[in-house]
């Protein structure tokens, strides 16, 4: 049985993934200049990663493309997303470690865990072996 290909989008839904992404990028800018709060800025921080990383979708969002594409593109995104998060803790970690001496006086504050007792680590981790897994399905479907 021969696999038909798949129809491509509609210009209609090219539009919608496009302003999607260009709006994700105007949200995080206004979460970062809002004068308000600080953990808004630092969301927006974020997304401002992720929309620019998002922005590799847009030439695979054309009408006509099949819309495979976009999704395989935004699931390497989301693994590089992660892995680079991953890999920027873990240098911060061992930067401090190599290069940052403690103080010699007691502190009152307890000493703080290793990076890799912290849940937001283990939860990167396991969204980077799922997203390589399913970049890995998809692209050999």
């Amino acid at each position: 049985m021969s696999k038909r290909p798949e129809p491509g989008m509609s210009p209609r839904l090219a539009l919608r993934i496009e302003l999607g992404v260009i709006g994700l990028g105007v949200l995080a800018l206004i979460m970062i200049f809002q004068p308000f709060a600080l953990w808004i800025f630092s969301i927006g921080c974020g997304l401002v990663v992720l929309a620019a990383l998002l922005n590799n979708v847009l030439p695979m969002a054309q009408p006509g493309k099949p819309l495979r594409g976009v999704i395989f593109t935004a699931l390497v995104v989301a693994l590089v997303f992660c892995a680079a998060l991953l890999v920027s803790i873990a240098a911060a970690a061992l930067y401090g470690a190599a290069f940052l001496n403690p103080p010699s006086t007691p502190s009152l504050a307890p000493p703080s865990p290793p990076f890799w007792t912290h849940p937001l680590v283990w939860t990167l981790l396991g969204l980077t072996v799922v997203f390589a897994a399913l970049v890995r399905r998809v692209a050999r479907s």
